[in-house]
């Protein structure tokens, strides 16, 4: 079974089971084993009273991002770190991509950078995530590809 597949599913059954994902509108743009791409609309709602995105929301698509990629391999992970460097501020209508790069990847940690752009490709914030690898499958019936 090609690892993209497997990868799919997991997040396919994470983001089914994360109301607030959903909440947030979250679409699922690109999803391969330790790469995320994810992309949402800010709406009024989500404006702080300042009438700029609440740093919350861009740090929850980016906490979903981190999530989708540290689990696409297959197996259990947590996070046990993370930050965020607001960097331009997010207005409603903004339309936000999330993008996950592995960084590095071990039996029991992986750490992972999350850039969020607005629909114009300027940086708004920069996340790093740390996460543990439980260890536990989340396909305990299937193999896991032998590069997880």
């Amino acid at each position: 079974m090609p690892t993209h597949s497997l990868a799919e599913r997991v997040v396919a059954r994470m983001y089914d089971n994360d109301p607030f994902s959903i909440w947030l509108a979250i679409e699922r743009i690109e999803v391969l084993p330790g790469r995320c791409v994810l992309r949402m609309t800010v709406r009024r709602e989500m404006l702080n009273g300042f009438a700029i995105a609440h740093g919350g929301i861009t740090y929850s698509l980016a906490d979903s991002c981190l999530a989708f990629a540290s689990n696409s391999h297959g197996i259990q992970a947590v996070s046990v770190e993370t930050s965020i460097s607001h960097t331009k501020p997010v207005k409603a209508g903004d339309i936000l991509t999330a993008t996950a790069e592995e960084k590095s990847l071990s039996r029991s940690i992986g750490v992972y950078y999350i850039t969020v752009t607005n629909q114009l490709g300027e940086q708004v914030a920069l996340f790093k995530g740390t996460v543990f690898r439980t260890g536990k499958l989340w396909f305990p019936e299937e193999p896991l590809p032998t590069n997880s």
